[in-house]
């Protein structure tokens, strides 16, 4: 279960993971739902109101702490109720800090009362997916280079950009002949978050669907140099931000405040998605990809495609969907990974042989906190799941995909 810096829904996957007992490297993932789950109303309103840089102080936070995770617990239950069951849950939550400063993460928090999981569902719930990275040194993002290095890192041909746009982008650059501990990943910069915050502000509502807005505007050029000149995109991978640097005021904070109230909202909007565009490209080039493979909400947003793949030519931009990976799913599916590995006692992280992490922690970790303690003890295990997965293969299954917007 999954929830990102957009706020726009719970992402929820049923996965059925099966060691091949030939091959113990090569672990199958069967999707047998994909989907979202809508966010009450009033608990997404609370969230969005305490995004920085909105004070926020104890009692809110151990509130919304409560109310997530009786939204992941309905989620969970809805999705159990029609789908079948489960023998582990394992939940993201919902980041709302993540402290980096002078290029270090410092800290990093996730909110979701696990325990109400356990509750409404009776099964165990990994949690806590970051912080044992952050602990060891860590960014603790992004985890997505371990399921993309697991499902293209393998092509000797391709040097693949896997592009994610949530609230934040963030890529991995995997294959060419480069092993695990060779993977460079990192966040890029914005995806949704300034965008979505930019018609928030304006209109109340959550973002400028299918680029309505945008489309009508003209980019503000010497807005964009300015905001362009960022000192987070000169910083080297890997390096990790969030909602805390690209908050409301962002844009105020480097254009200053008349000139950036002076922008009409269709204005604002063409000149943000042009800077999430050229950012994302600037950052891939660099990379030397030969392709790039993308997934998340942003992919869904016309303008921002058009401008990507603009920017990124002749390097093809191809839908994370076209290569058999679910794009809407594929943060889900990668929690649910995360979930199985720390259940086997697996890293969640690469790295080499003797290597700092992706991330830059000092080695890979076991990711998750378990809840309740004990609460693995039924869970199937064998000897082949002692053994490293090298690949991992998705393969059909009576997968649905449901959304709710």
């Amino acid at each position: 279960m999954m929830s990102g810096t957009s706020l726009d829904a719970i992402d929820v996957a049923l996965v059925e993971f099966t060691r091949d007992p030939a091959d113990p490297s090569l672990l199958t993932a069967r999707p047998l739902h994909l989907g979202e789950q809508p966010w009450p109303a009033a608990t997404s309103a609370s969230l969005r109101a305490v995004l920085p840089p909105a004070p926020a102080d104890v009692a809110t936070w151990s509130r919304l702490h409560a109310a997530v995770g009786d939204a992941f617990a309905a989620a969970a239950t809805a999705v159990l109720a029609e789908h079948g069951d489960a023998d582990l849950v394992a939940t993201h939550g919902q980041t709302v800090y993540h402290d980096v400063q002078d290029g270090r993460t410092l800290s990093t928090l996730q909110i979701g009362d696990p325990s109400r999981l356990v509750e409404a569902t009776g099964l165990p719930v990994i949690h806590d997916l970051r912080s044992a990275d952050v602990a060891a040194g860590g960014q603790g993002a992004p985890l997505a280079p371990l399921l993309d290095q697991l499902l293209l890192g393998g092509d000797p041909e391709e040097r693949t950009a896997v592009l994610n746009i949530g609230g934040i982008s963030n890529v991995s650059l995997v294959g060419g002949g480069n092993g695990p501990g060779e993977v460079i990943a990192g966040d890029i910069g914005p995806g949704n978050a300034l965008l979505d915050a930019a018609v928030h502000a304006a209109t109340g509502r959550a973002a400028d669907h299918d680029a309505l807005i945008a489309r009508t505007g003209t980019v503000d050029r010497p807005a964009l140099q300015a905001l362009l000149a960022d000192p987070f995109s000169a910083q080297p991978l890997p390096r990790s931000t969030g909602r805390e640097h690209y908050d409301g005021q962002y844009v105020r904070h480097l254009l200053g405040r008349d000139a950036a109230d002076a922008l009409a909202l269709p204005d604002l909007l063409a000149t943000l998605t042009e800077l999430t565009a050229v950012t994302i490209s600037q950052a891939i080039r660099e990379l030397g990809a030969s392709r790039v493979v993308a997934s998340g909400g942003g992919i869904r947003n016309p303008l921002l495609r058009e401008r990507l793949a603009h920017h990124l030519g002749p390097v093809p931009l191809l839908d994370a969907d076209e290569l058999g990976i679910p794009a809407d799913g594929k943060e889900a599916l990668l929690i649910a990974l995360l979930g199985y590995l720390g259940a086997h006692g697996l890293p969640g992280t690469l790295a080499g042989p003797d290597g700092p992490a992706h991330t830059g922690a000092r080695g890979p970790r076991v990711l998750g906190s378990l809840t309740p303690p004990r609460g693995l003890s039924a869970l199937p295990h064998g000897p082949a799941d002692e053994v490293p997965v090298g690949r991992l293969e998705i393969v059909p299954g009576r997968s649905t995909r449901t959304t709710h917007r």
